[in-house]
């Protein structure tokens, strides 16, 4: 239901753009109350559903919900996540009902697992008994910031058109196989043991093998088909900036990267999104499933300093009105976050419940709070010029708070009341 004041108390300046939601079951059979989502996503081709937070029980619940609402009411047909197009394909068969309940694990590294584990499942029931089963595509790199997922399609590829790369191939898999981690704050630290003459072999033996397979690609395609090299040729560009990326999360954790480094990897997130775009046809819609620093409009900004350019930011500008933005934020005191470094951990990182200050004034926080919405699950609707929309300048993000032009960088924002850790997250395994 829309917000309204009781009787004798004035209404909030948002009271007219939020609606208050019945609940967060994503297997309650009635999903009317979410109609007011139906205007905020017409007409675009892709819709991103974010999180404030990883591994948060709620974000879990309303994403599967919000996934449901825009597959069975808005006629949307892809899923893509915050993964490597590898995990992504071999999660899909289990998806679709192949093994049991529990052998997500056995199909998925533990970082994919604790991500996206309960929303996974949730998918999983969902496709039980339907004729045509949901999907996902992976438009990530490796949860794992892996070279081998992507690396060893590339060399069976290769066999087949280009024997004469295999020397080449068989250095980088070895080379690959020995900075292999369950993360990515346990992949940089083994990339960076590598001694530096190493690393630029890493980095020069991938871009050769790259600028070879644009070059012979008509003799390659004669020696296959279009599509296995398309395939190929994507799986050795997640390598190349899967490379980039561990020396800019090695020169980030260790305080010496350059300023927006990583915004490499969302970029490439942007063009595998574009890249399915294309190959699925002009009646595709896609919903695209990453954190919230990922799918916003806008610069991601802590304390006034630039961080990084979003995947969003290049989907907005490239696809303009056919790109909306969901993200989700929530009203608790405390909230689950990362801790790092961890040596157990195969993952580099443990979760940990982190208290927070109350929201400071202007963030989407406060307005709900003000508008004594906090205890609910509301939906702020942002496109509206209203003012008081548009004086919004802040939001949480993880355990801290993301300057940000609010409306500008969401089109609207799911909020929940409590921020509790998945209770299926697990890094023991």
């Amino acid at each position: 239901m829309t917000f309204h004041a009781s009787s004798g108390r004035p209404a909030h300046p948002l009271a007219e753009h939020i609606t208050v939601l019945d609940t967060l079951d994503p297997d309650e059979p009635l999903l009317d109350d979410l109609h007011p989502l139906r205007a905020i996503v017409e007409g675009a081709r892709v819709v991103a559903v974010g999180e404030g937070a990883h591994f948060v029980h709620e974000f879990a619940l309303a994403r599967a919900r919000l996934l449901r609402y825009l597959l069975e009411r808005c006629g949307f047909t892809v899923v893509a996540f915050e993964m490597g197009s590898g995990d992504a394909a071999a999660v899909n068969p289990w998806l679709a009902g192949d093994g049991d309940e529990d052998g997500l694990s056995r199909v998925a590294g533990p970082h994919t697992v604790n991500l996206f584990g309960e929303l996974l499942r949730w998918l999983r029931r969902y496709n039980r008994g339907r004729s045509h089963p949901v999907q996902i595509v992976g438009i990530d790199l490796p949860n794992s910031l892996t070279l081998r997922p992507d690396l060893d399609p590339v060399a069976g590829y290769l066999r087949m058109v280009d024997e004469g790369v295999a020397d080449m191939v068989a250095g980088l898999l070895r080379t690959a196989g020995a900075i292999t981690g369950g993360s990515a704050a346990a992949s940089a630290p083994r990339w960076a043991s590598l001694d530096p003459a190493g690393q630029e072999s890493l980095t020069a033996g991938l871009a050769r093998l790259s600028l070879r397979m644009r070059a012979l690609e008509p003799l390659y395609v004669a020696r296959s088909d279009q599509h296995s090299y398309d395939v190929a040729r994507r799986h050795l560009e997640a390598a190349c900036h899967t490379d980039y990326m561990l020396r800019a999360m090695n020169c980030l954790l260790s305080g010496s990267g350059l300023p927006d480094d990583t915004s490499i990897r969302d970029r490439y997130m942007a063009s595998c999104v574009t890249w399915h775009l294309e190959r699925l046809g002009p009646d595709a819609r896609v919903i695209v499933v990453a954190h919230n620093n990922h799918i916003q409009k806008t610069l991601v900004t802590y304390e006034g300093y630039p961080t990084a350019l979003p995947m969003g930011l290049h989907l907005a500008r490239n696809l303009g009105r056919h790109y909306r933005a969901v993200g989700l934020t929530h009203t608790a005191g405390h909230v689950p976050d990362m801790v790092w470094p961890a040596e157990d951990s195969p993952v580099g990182f443990t979760i940990e419940s982190v208290r927070l200050d109350p929201p400071p004034p202007r963030s989407l926080e406060k307005a709900l709070v003000d508008a004594g919405l906090a205890a609910g699950v509301t939906l702020t609707d942002l496109r509206s010029p209203d003012p008081e929309v548009r004086a919004l300048e802040s939001i949480r993000s993880q355990s801290a708070i993301m300057d940000t032009p609010v409306a500008q960088t969401f089109d609207a924002v799911l909020c929940t009341p409590t921020a509790t850790t998945d209770p299926t997250t697990s890094f023991t395994s």
